[in-house]
């Protein structure tokens, strides 16, 4: 089980990755119902890591490919020098990409890769951020908004299903201000950790509150995160 995807409550950063899973899980359901992850078809993971959302995209019986730039026992297709995936066209019915479009330089390649890969029924499960901290991994350069966001994916090619939005501004303001804390308490040893611990379980309960009661219409367009399907445009 991925601690990423499944991070207890007392985690710096667990609020975000929960409500991201379950998003994640819902896009995946509607890509389940549209034919883009039935069994027995393929679904490419681009820059997989440790490939924490496996399970989401398996669940019904659809193979899974985990492509990443360097072998890991995660990864079973390493990319090439260029960033290009060593997989023939239309190979895949979906087209998973998870907090990595802001990690990427050439997002014109990226994107062409994720469209070449599909097949032209296919689906592209998208997540990536609208407002965080700096993260390099090892580089970080951009954030979006959820318009600029649906332009770039459909000026290189796709068409937006649906979305989901992660985290609202209330709640990911308390956000930031838990990573800071978890940041500089755990370079104080094991006392540090544990306050750490209590302040971060103390800031989830916050964090939930604060969702509860902002609107939606400001979510949408504020999220930390966004979860988007897409299909290539015919």
């Amino acid at each position: 089980m991925s601690a990423r995807s499944d991070a207890p409550f007392w985690r710096h950063d667990a609020y975000t990755l929960r409500h991201l899973k379950h998003a994640i899980e819902r896009c995946a359901r509607k890509a389940w119902q549209l034919g883009a992850l039935a069994p027995n078809t393929t679904v490419v993971d681009l820059g997989c890591g440790d490939a924490p959302y496996k399970a989401v995209l398996t669940e019904s019986g659809a193979r899974y490919l985990a492509c990443d730039l360097d072998r890991a026992p995660t990864v079973d297709i390493v990319l090439n020098a260029d960033g290009s995936v060593p997989l023939p066209d239309s190979s895949a019915s979906c087209v998973a990409s998870f907090q990595v479009l802001e990690h990427v330089w050439d997002i014109d390649l990226y994107l062409a890769e994720c469209r070449r890969l599909l097949t032209d029924d296919g689906l592209l499960i998208l997540s990536t951020h609208g407002n965080w901290l700096y993260h390099p991994h090892p580089a970080d350069f951009r954030r979006w908004t959820r318009e600029g966001l649906t332009r770039e994916l459909s000026s290189r090619g796709f068409e937006l299903v649906e979305f989901w939005p992660v985290v609202g501004p209330l709640a990911w303001t308390t956000q930031f201000r838990t990573l800071a804390y978890h940041h500089v308490l755990a370079k104080l040893g094991f006392p540090g950790r544990l306050l750490s611990a209590l302040i971060c379980s103390f800031m989830y309960l916050r964090m939930s509150l604060e969702d509860k009661v902002t609107p939606a219409e400001l979510t949408g367009n504020n999220a930390a995160v966004y979860v988007m399907l897409a299909r290539p445009i015919s």
